[in-house]
C-alpha cells in the first residue's frame, strides 16, 4: 500500500471516528478489556428497508495478530 493510499484511509477514519465517536471508544473497551482468543463477536446489519444481515466468528491468535498489527499503523 502506497503512503497517499493510508494518508487517505487515515482521513475517511477521521471523518468515520467524528461522526460516530463511541464506535471507537467501545471497540477500545472491547480490545482491552474482553477481546481474547475464543471470544465470539456478531454483527448484525439492519438496512433502511429493513433487511438484516447477522453474523458471528470466534476470534483466533491470528484474528488478534491482525488486530494488534492494524493498532500499531495508527
Amino acid at each position: 500500500m502506497n503512503p497517499m493510499q493510508l494518508l487517505q484511509i487515515r482521513n475517511l477514519w477521521n471523518g468515520f471516528t467524528s461522526r460516530h465517536p463511541k464506535f471507537p471508544k467501545f471497540m477500545n473497551a472491547v480490545y482491552q478489556n474482553g477481546l481474547c482468543e475464543g471470544t465470539v463477536m456478531e454483527i448484525q446489519i439492519r438496512t433502511p428497508d429493513g433487511k438484516e444481515f447477522a453474523s458471528n466468528l470466534k476470534v483466533t491468535k491470528e484474528d488478534l495478530e491482525l488486530l494488534q498489527q492494524m493498532r500499531s499503523m495508527r
